[in-house]
């Protein structure tokens, strides 16, 4: 049976006539020590994944099977991700997943100068895939989304851009674009992150924030990029310059996320999650553990895709009074060897090594990690390829974690190996 919408028109057939464009190029600085290397949507996520696998799993689910990844920090992480897990499209069908990484392309010889500005320099080569709408996805946000619902609306109501959204509590809305709209869905004003951000009529709590979720018609794009990047006072930002431009001349709508979010019959919300700082990024990968977690990942209608890795099963050994491999409320990748210690309500992400007579408790492990003997680890984020050292206890002393690592306002403790490395200096 044919997607349509209520005019008849073919969406599966509008989705090949699609172009997403997902902007990954930022390094997402407030997640501290773990952008060092790599930015911000390679960072891995639930076990398995990178942050990016979901705005890629969504394009793919959805129907949208053209899709150009713009990259520009320290992307070597993230460019041998996709092209490892992430070749599987069939280009005789016109299907890709392309890498468009900063090149100083245009005149100026400028990397990247904001959202605008990076398809704006790769605008030749969106030209020549000839797309009747562009998606503008942010490549560093944990969510699942049918685009398609999304651009159903969009041509429903005959809209120039559509921009999906999401509420917010006033309190967070800051660091969002922030929208009022009509009864019908017209936005009428757009912030982006306003210093007294506008509240939802009748709900002083709540404003209504932009997700970074764009659909444009692909011939009014090119016409805004060509004058946004001749303006010198812009900041050449969809958010900040292009968006509110067009409010009051174009039709600009707002699509509300919970029109279009995947859900199974338990989910509680709308999950969306901007995993952007150490505390959140923490939260989110705890959450999982929980025993009905707010996103699900066992979902055979939606699922996440990556680049998956020949590891061996997860191994529990050593079963006495003394030293027995356990794991309680948590979830423990392959590869990963758990040695007459303790794992509770953490997550292991692959090849972690827990040793004997060690204790793990509300903890993010990710790829690489080594624990020594006896050491405690609690309410902590161990970078990849971490070793630590026998008797290390990281989250029972604030003062010393504090003085060692870097911990958050929140009390969770991130330890890199550069950290470790500091300790005997």
């Amino acid at each position: 049976m044919e997607r349509t919408t209520g005019a008849g028109v073919d969406i599966p057939r509008k989705l090949r006539r699609t172009l997403a464009l997902v902007l990954a190029g930022g390094r997402g600085s407030r997640l501290r020590d773990l952008t060092d290397w790599h930015a911000k949507p390679a960072i891995p996520f639930a076990g398995k994944f990178r942050i990016i696998d979901f705005a890629l799993s969504n394009c793919i689910n959805s129907g949208i099977r053209r899709i150009s990844v713009l990259t520009q920090y320290k992307a070597h992480s993230l460019i041998q991700h996709i092209q490892r897990g992430w070749g599987f499209l069939r280009g005789e069908f016109n299907e890709f997943i392309e890498l468009l990484p900063a090149q100083q392309r245009t005149e100026g010889e400028n990397w990247y100068r904001g959202t605008a500005d990076a398809v704006f320099q790769n605008l030749d080569i969106v030209r020549r895939h000839a797309p009747d709408y562009v998606l503008i996805l942010a490549g560093d946000h944990v969510y699942k989304m049918d685009y398609g619902k999304m651009l159903a609306e969009h041509i429903a109501k005959d809209a120039a851009v559509t921009v999906a959204c999401i509420e917010v509590p006033l309190s967070k809305a800051s660091d969002f674009g922030v929208m009022s709209v009509d009864d019908a869905g017209n936005i009428l004003r757009f912030d982006e992150k306003p210093a007294n951000p506008m509240p939802v009529p009748g709900r002083s709590d709540v404003a209504l924030a932009s997700m970074g979720i764009y659909i444009f018609n692909a011939d009014l794009l090119y016409d805004l990029l060509e004058k946004d990047a001749r303006l010198a006072a812009s900041q050449h930002d969809f958010g900040r310059d292009l968006i509110p431009a067009l409010v009051g001349r174009e039709t600009v709508i707002a699509h509300r996320f919970q029109n279009s979010c995947v859900m199974d019959g338990g989910a509680e919300e709308a999950y969306w999650r901007d995993v952007g700082t150490v505390d959140a990024y923490w939260e989110a990968n705890i959450d999982l553990c929980r025993v009905t977690p707010a996103l699900n990942m066992y979902d055979e209608n939606w699922p996440i895709w990556t680049d998956l890795r020949q590891n061996p099963p997860a191994k529990f050994v050593f079963d006495s009074d003394d030293r027995r491999g356990t794991a309680v409320d948590s979830l423990i990748s392959g590869g990963c060897v758990v040695s007459g210690a303790l794992v509770r309500r953490s997550l292991l992400f692959s090849d972690v090594r827990v040793n004997s007579f060690c204790v793990v408790e509300d903890s993010v492990l990710l790829p690489g990690v080594e624990l020594g003997r006896h050491s405690r680890i609690r309410r902590a984020i161990i970078d990849s390829g971490c070793s630590i050292p026998t008797d290390l206890v990281v989250g029972e002393d604030p003062v010393l974690d504090a003085k060692r690592f870097f911990r958050t306002e929140k009390g969770i403790t991130l330890v890199t190996q550069r950290m470790l490395d500091n300790l005997w200096i």
